[in-house]
């Protein structure tokens, strides 16, 4: 296998590509949104397509970053395209993802046994951050992106700025629960298209049909009929209900983590 960076990327996103050279890839895992590829020379190859990333056995005809030849002359080469240059694509140690900060403090996978709603309630009462931005730091548990962030606390009727050890016991385990569910759910309808979302076949994914408020501003609330709001929470477009969700009377943390 070789790795090349085609188009210069500044910053870390985009290193120790050179390690690949020659490594073979033993198995593919994934934590949270992370794609995880145990290397044969002791290195892992870890893949983050950020917001627009695509893989890809076609030469795109721009936005081309990195291009993965598996076994020059015989597979498919893969290139990696990414419009808004929000992926990640390096090679790094085994296990060592020091310079990956998200991944070395990621909490536990929500649908594995490991993810239980008391230990989701304790990490919520260790951070005075309002949830939105909590869950999308990836501390409490792993792979809670915008537009999940957003279903969930709907479902679970907490504010996005609730701060998050304000969140009751009996909330808590209702986030949990709720995230289950709502992963779960964009799994059998495999993900949610947007605009550059596809499978690993090439198709759009099938759960935008079933989003009760992400980008629906001033629709109806599916359950009380009151316009969605939308709003900025920690830098990111936020949807929720205001007769649903209570706006918190506790004083707001900062945001920062």
């Amino acid at each position: 296998m070789q790795a090349d960076l085609i188009e210069a990327v500044p910053g870390p996103k985009y290193a120790g590509l050179e390690r690949a050279s020659g490594q073979h890839i033993l198995e593919v895992k994934r934590r949270g949104k992370f794609l995880i590829l145990p290397l044969s020379g002791g290195d892992d190859l870890i893949i983050h397509l950020g917001m627009t990333g695509i893989l890809s056995p076609e030469p795109p005809p721009k936005h081309v970053r990195v291009r993965l030849e598996l076994d020059p002359g015989l597979s498919p080469t893969l290139y990696f395209q990414d419009a808004r240059r929000f992926g990640r694509f390096l090679v790094v140690p085994s296990g060592l993802y020091d310079s990956l900060p998200t991944l070395h403090a990621m909490g536990p996978e929500p649908l594995e046994a490991g993810f239980t709603a008391a230990a989701f309630y304790r990490a919520l009462q260790a951070s005075a951050v309002p949830i939105k931005p909590y869950l999308l730091s990836q501390r409490p548990v792993s792979g809670v992106g915008n537009i999940y962030a957003d279903e969930v606390l709907w479902h679970a009727r907490v504010h996005p700025l609730t701060p998050s050890k304000a969140v009751s016991k009996a909330k808590a385990y209702a986030l949990a629960e709720a995230i289950r569910a709502v992963l779960a759910a964009s799994l059998e309808f495999r993900g949610t298209t947007l605009q550059d979302y596809r499978t690993v076949g090439g198709e759009v994914g099938g759960y935008l049909a079933q989003l009760q408020v992400y980008g629906q501003p001033d629709a109806p609330c599916p359950r009380c009929g009151r316009p969605i709001t939308k709003t900025v929470v920690g830098g990111r477009g936020t949807h929720f209900c205001p007769r649903c969700q209570k706006r918190p009377a506790v004083p707001l943390a900062s945001a920062s983590l």
